[in-house]
């Protein structure tokens, strides 16, 4: 009932992010129809998941004892992992269409890239991000000896279907799924290069491999795991506090989904506010050193044009102020990424 409450209430705002601000600057490709069946699909998707787990959850601390927060850690630790692990191969392709990348320049260049920093790449796929907007992303996954390289088409200079001069003059189709292809949407489209050229391509990537090379993926795993411990350990410390339940009108019951509510929503709030801070200026650290690892990897003037050229598609405005920028901001500001990239000394 929360989360459908959430949901009605959320997307009156869903609607006018999508259909009025992201309409506005040209970025929405998606039709009414399309935009509710992805939201319905959505929905049913995290019932199936949120419900089960939910029970589970609420069924350990039940039966758990006096170290029921160490069950209930392991077990959102086994979830989180194998939600990672599913997320792409039977999650993801619910909503969007993964194909490999063609045989190629660019996929040769890849695999080159990936093996000489020893970078276990089994596939590389293009998902189909241009029906739903032509915001571009890049991204891998997968655990140990089995990663994937996903590639946004709205990133691809040369397969983005935004780019109607490269689609006919590369003879591309277009897309004949029926999904987010009107004639109005068509009209939408500007007749204007989107993406980046196969070098700024892997340049792109060479950062994102840098998070792997780096540890940057694991050592976020880690903190967050750790944080996920310390707050089963908290809770378990204060779910016996009957004034908590008190407070919000829980005189002579105290429901331990109530106590979740209570204490992950409300008590914690203070900590998660600084907590949030600390992972910004990490993350922020992080990219800076992933820029370090492409720039070491040759791609410095390609990772420099890459970042210019997706800001501008994105309408990113490159000034930002500093105590703004510091609290809110996950990757540092473009013009403080391009001097770094600049800076040959720059750890």
């Amino acid at each position: 009932m929360a989360t459908l409450f959430s949901a009605l209430t959320g997307l009156p705002w869903s609607l006018y992010n999508t259909f009025v601000i992201e309409e506005k600057h040209g970025f929405n490709q998606q039709t009414l129809g399309f935009f509710m069946k992805d939201a319905i699909k959505k929905f049913i998707v995290t019932q199936c998941i949120l419900l089960p787990v939910s029970s589970l959850l609420l069924y350990i601390i039940k039966i758990g004892g006096d170290y029921f927060f160490i069950y209930a850690w392991l077990f959102t630790l086994v979830v989180s992992l194998v939600l990672v692990t599913i997320y792409a191969d039977y999650i993801a392709p619910l909503f969007d269409k993964f194909t490999p990348l063609p045989e190629g320049k660019l996929k040769q260049e890849i695999e080159v890239m990936a093996k000489s920093i020893d970078f276990p790449l089994t596939k590389v796929y293009v998902v189909e991000g241009s029906k739903r907007s032509s915001h571009s992303n890049a991204y891998f996954y997968g655990f140990f000896k089995n990663k994937r390289i996903v590639l946004f088409d709205t990133l691809l200079e040369e397969y983005s279907v935004l780019n109607k001069d490269i689609q006919e003059e590369s003879g591309m189709e277009p897309r004949n799924d029926g999904e987010g292809d009107s004639e109005e949407i068509k009209a939408k489209i500007k007749n204007k290069k989107q993406g980046c050229k196969n070098e700024e391509v892997l340049a792109v990537l060479g950062h994102e491999l840098g998070h792997w090379k780096l540890g940057h993926t694991v050592k976020n795993i880690i903190i967050s795991q750790m944080n996920s411990f310390l707050c089963f350990f908290l809770f378990a410390v204060l779910i016996g506090r009957k004034e908590l339940f008190a407070a919000f009108g829980f005189f002579d019951s105290q429901p331990t989904l109530i106590g979740l509510l209570i204490i992950f929503q409300f008590i914690f709030s203070p900590y998660n506010e600084v907590l949030s801070f600390c992972l910004t200026v990490l993350s922020r650290r992080f990219e800076f050193q992933a820029d370090a690892f492409a720039k070491k990897l040759g791609k410095a003037k390609d990772l420099y044009s890459a970042l210019i050229k997706l800001n501008k598609d994105n309408l990113g405005f490159p000034v930002s102020d500093w105590l703004f920028s510091m609290w809110h901001y996950s990757h540092p500001p473009l013009l403080e990424r391009l001097q770094a990239l600049k800076n040959s000394k720059h750890d």
